[in-house]
């Protein structure tokens, strides 16, 4: 079992990157939004039961594929470095599959913040993701979660040894995936 967890920023191309992934490997994608635009049609992801929602439903699937005969899942997170409650999650969720003899794998995405807030207004990433269609306020919400969040790692801050940083600001989402599928031999 191999779980890939593909964080970045907002718009930095985690799905689309996942998408090509699962492309050219027996991987599974479950992007972030799966669950929050399942969600927010009954509860404001912000809101108490929205977020306790994403959080049930995300876990139970993880624990469902960990004990399955998949050859593995990919994960978009955007990871707030400055917040130790996401550092805790992202062990949490590394555990469910290392439990279970899985390896884990961490992918994070850059991108400047031009290149991103042409990303977050693409018919391809407002088609799967709903919530992202009022461009004014998701544009906002990408520069409020940056100045208020560090939604890169520093240089030397992940010791993981399956880690692997891009900078994808002028790489297609297929030239990523085949350096992610390379460099961890997927």
């Amino acid at each position: 079992m191999k779980f890939i967890i593909l964080f970045g920023p907002q718009a930095v191309g985690k799905m689309t990157v996942g998408q090509e992934l699962e492309k050219i490997t027996e991987l599974k994608l479950f992007h972030n939004h799966m669950t929050i635009e399942l969600v927010t049609p009954f509860f404001s992801y912000g809101s108490a039961p929205g977020k306790r929602l994403v959080s049930l439903f995300r876990q139970e699937i993880f624990e469902e594929v960990a004990k399955s005969d998949l050859e593995g899942l990919i994960f978009t997170f955007v990871w707030a470095f400055d917040l130790q409650n996401d550092w805790d999650y992202i062990e949490k969720i590394s555990r469910i599959f290392e439990n279970q003899g899985g390896t884990v794998y961490l992918v994070e995405l850059e991108a400047d913040m031009e290149e991103r807030l042409e990303r977050n207004k693409s018919p391809h990433r407002l088609s799967h993701k709903a919530t992202k269609r009022n461009i004014e306020f998701s544009k906002r919400d990408l520069r409020v979660t940056m100045e208020n969040h560090r939604l890169n790692s520093m240089e030397g801050e992940i010791g993981h040894a399956n880690y692997l940083r891009i900078n994808n600001t002028e790489l297609s989402p297929e030239t990523v995936a085949q350096m992610i599928k390379e460099k961890f031999q997927l």
